[in-house]
């Protein structure tokens, strides 16, 4: 698992049931860092849908999603955590970008070829996603039009997947400490983004365990 300070982040694909496989890897890593049973963590949620594990389990800062045929969880010893996996599909990008992300995004997806506007808006949404897991709010309160770093629409793809234990988090503009990624998935149809607010040098271990 993780080294001290680290996030480990573990996805892959499923089989079937997104949900039931997402709640089993993490209840199953829980246990490997933790130390403790699996048969003695349980997941439940706060109020506002954080997750929340209990047993041997309850230091850990936990975060899950699914994408149709895939699951993704994050664990920390240290700071909440947030993660966001899902999958290329058409949709009209820069339409939707328009309507939920602000001018500024739009702005940014205007002045990309056409071909790269899809996987520029999971890029966005999906680091969105995962930072509004991490502060606990979700998409709400202005989550969506939250301004994210824009170096390119898909710098993962600059990183090897096999690449281990690696800082690849930029800070937000913001200011709030918050940082994000899109994370290396290799070829395949899915965006895997991750946040903290601990600040962009929180190392951070990407694992792939499919099902």
């Amino acid at each position: 698992m993780t080294g001290p300070g680290a996030v480990t982040v573990i996805w892959g694909s499923v089989s079937c049931d997104e949900r039931r496989a997402a709640h089993d890897t993490l209840l199953r890593a829980a246990a490997d860092l933790s130390g403790g049973p699996a048969d003695r963590i349980r997941l439940t949620y706060e109020t506002g849908g954080r997750p929340r594990l209990t047993g041997p389990g309850s230091a850990l800062q936990v975060s899950i999603s699914h994408s149709p045929g895939a699951r993704a969880v994050a664990l920390s010893t240290e700071g909440p955590v947030g993660v966001d996996i899902e999958m290329l599909r058409p949709l009209p990008a820069l339409r939707m970008a328009r309507r939920w992300l602000g001018g500024e995004d739009a702005d940014w997806l205007a002045s990309l070829p056409q071909r790269d506007r899809e996987s520029a808006f999971f890029w966005l949404w999906t680091q969105k996603e995962a930072v509004g897991k991490a502060n606990g709010r979700g998409l709400a309160h202005g989550g969506l039009t939250r301004l994210l770093p824009r170096p390119a629409p898909c710098p993962a793809e600059e990183i090897p997947p096999d690449a281990g234990l690696f800082p690849v988090l930029r800070a937000l503009p913001d200011g709030s400490g918050a940082a994000c990624a899109v994370l290396p998935t290799g070829p395949g149809p899915y965006v895997l983004a991750v946040a903290t607010l601990r600040g962009e040098d929180t190392p951070i271990e990407v694992q792939r365990s499919d099902c």
